[in-house]
C-alpha cells in the first residue's frame, strides 16, 4: 500500500515555517486564555474566527464547544479526519512567561494549545491548493482531560465517511524534530477508580467503640501498592494510583467514611481485569481487618489507543518527508497515560503520534505549573498533518475509492 502520488512533505514545511510568527501568536493567546473541558466557549469562538480569515468553512458547537471543519471536495464519499484538543487543565501557572495564564488556578499545561495551533496550520496549507480527491475534516476537539470529549464528537458525526484519522501530542521527551509513533499500542488503559471506606464514628479518645475509616483507608492505599507488585506479572505494566484521599470533619472524631480516588494504568486486558480483582479482594481483607464496610467501583475508562498498519504506514510516509528517516523514532513502551483519541480509533483506523518539544533549560513534565514546550515544533506538526491527509486520500482503500 503506497501513495499513488507522492505530496512533497519539504514544501508544506517549508510553507509553514514561513508563517512560525502566525502559529506562535495562536498558541500563546490561547495559552493566555485557558478554558478546561467542555468550557472552552473564548477558545471556540477564537477558532472560528481564525477559520473565518482562512475562508474554511466550519460547524462550531459540536459536542458543546467544539468545531468540525472541511477543506476539499465536499462532494467526496473518501474523508480523512486531523484532531486537536483545546482544553486546559485547573493548575495555577508558574511559568513566569510573558504570555502566562490570566485566569488565576488555570493553565495550558499539556500543550493542547499547541495542538490547536498545529491544526491551523495544518488548515493553511490545505486551504492553499484544496484537495479534489477527498474532504480533509478538521476536528477541534473538547474535554480530552478526563471528560472523554472524543466518544461526544462521535457521537455528533464527526467520523461520517471517514477512512483515516491522525492526531498527536507535544511531548518534551524528545528533541524537537523528533516524530515518535509505531502500529500498535501507543497509550494504555486508564481507569478511574472510586473507593468508598464505610466505618463507624466516634470520640477519638475511645477508639474501640468507632471503625475509624481513614485508618482502614490507609491500609488499603499501602496493600494496594504491595498486592499489585507481587500478584501481577512485572513484564506487564500496571499502576494504581490514589491521587484523592477525603476523609474527617474534625480533628477530636473518628471518621465514618472516608473516600479515596484515583486511577489504573494497564496495557493488558487481563492484566487489567486481574487488577480489579485485586482491589476487589484488598477490599474485603480490609473489611475484615477493620470492621469496616468497602466499596470499590470503576466508574470511567479511557480505552487504549491502537495504532492501525494501515495508517502508521502512511503516517511513516509523511513523517520522513517531514523530518527525515533519521527524525522517525519507534515507540516501544506504550504511554500509560490515557488519551481519549482511542475513541476514534474503535470506530476507524488511524494514527497517534508524539512530536519532539524539548525546550532548553525547562524540565518540567506535562500537568506541572512549570511546563512548557519549544515552539519550533509548531511548523513542523502543522506540515505533518498536513501531510497525512494528503497521503491518506491518495491511498486506494477498497470500499471507499472515488
Amino acid at each position: 500500500m503506497t501513495p499513488e502520488r507522492k505530496t512533497n512533505g519539504s514544501i508544506l514545511l517549508s510553507k509553514a515555517k514561513a508563517f512560525s510568527s502566525w502559529l506562535i501568536q495562536i498558541r500563546r493567546h490561547i495559552h493566555t486564555y485557558p478554558e478546561t473541558a467542555f468550557e472552552e466557549k473564548e477558545t471556540s469562538s477564537y477558532i472560528c474566527s481564525i477559520l473565518k480569515e482562512l475562508d474554511v468553512p466550519y460547524r462550531n458547537n459540536v459536542a458543546k464547544t467544539g468545531i468540525i471543519a472541511e477543506i476539499g471536495n465536499k462532494d467526496s464519499q473518501r474523508v480523512v479526519c486531523v484532531r486537536a484538543d483545546m482544553d486546559a487543565l485547573p493548575i495555577d501557572e508558574r511559568t513566569g512567561l510573558e504570555f502566562s495564564s490570566k485566569r488565576k488556578g488555570f493553565m495550558h499545561a499539556c500543550g493542547h494549545d499547541g495542538h490547536v495551533a498545529m491544526l491551523l496550520g495544518c488548515a493553511r496549507l490545505l486551504k492553499e491548493k484544496e484537495p479534489e480527491n477527498g474532504l480533509v475534516r478538521l476536528l477541534f476537539q473538547p474535554a480530552e482531560e478526563g471528560q472523554g470529549g472524543a466518544k461526544e464528537m462521535v457521537k455528533e458525526g464527526c467520523l461520517e465517511n471517514c477512512i483515516f484519522i491522525f492526531g498527536g501530542h507535544i511531548d518534551t521527551h524528545f528533541d524537537v524534530g523528533k516524530i515518535a509513533f509505531q502500529e500498535g499500542i501507543m497509550c494504555a488503559h486508564a481507569d478511574r477508580l472510586l473507593i468508598k471506606v464505610h466505618g463507624k464514628g466516634g470520640h477519638a479518645a475511645r477508639p474501640h467503640e468507632a471503625a475509624d475509616a481513614i485508618v482502614a483507608a490507609s491500609n488499603l492505599v499501602v496493600m494496594l501498592q504491595s498486592a499489585i507488585n507481587k500478584r501481577i506479572n512485572p513484564q506487564f505494566p500496571a499502576i494504581v494510583s490514589i491521587g484523592i484521599v477525603e476523609a474527617g470533619s474534625a480533628p477530636n472524631a473518628i471518621a465514618d467514611l472516608a473516600i479515596l480516588r484515583g486511577t489504573i494504568r494497564t496495557t493488558n486486558d487481563s492484566v487489567r481485569e486481574q487488577v480489579f480483582q485485586i482491589i476487589k479482594d484488598c477490599a474485603k481483607a480490609i473489611d475484615q481487618a477493620f470492621g469496616v464496610s468497602t466499596t470499590a467501583k470503576f466508574p470511567e475508562h479511557y480505552p487504549p489507543v491502537v495504532n492501525s498498519k494501515e495508517a502508521t504506514m502512511i503516517a511513516n510516509y509523511a513523517a520522513q518527508e517531514i523530518v527525515g528517516t533519521k527524525g522517525v523514532l519507534p515507540y516501544p513502551i506504550p504511554s500509560l497515560g490515557g488519551e481519549d483519541f482511542s475513541y476514534y480509533l474503535e470506530k476507524v483506523p488511524g494514527c497517534f503520534v508524539r512530536l519532539g518539544a524539548k525546550k532548553a533549560g525547562v524540565d518540567a513534565p506535562a500537568h506541572s505549573p512549570n511546563f512548557d514546550f519549544n515552539e519550533d515544533v509548531l511548523p513542523i506538526g502543522s506540515a505533518f498533518f498536513a501531510n497525512c491527509a494528503l497521503k491518506a486520500l491518495d491511498i486506494q482503500v477498497s470500499g471507499h475509492n472515488t
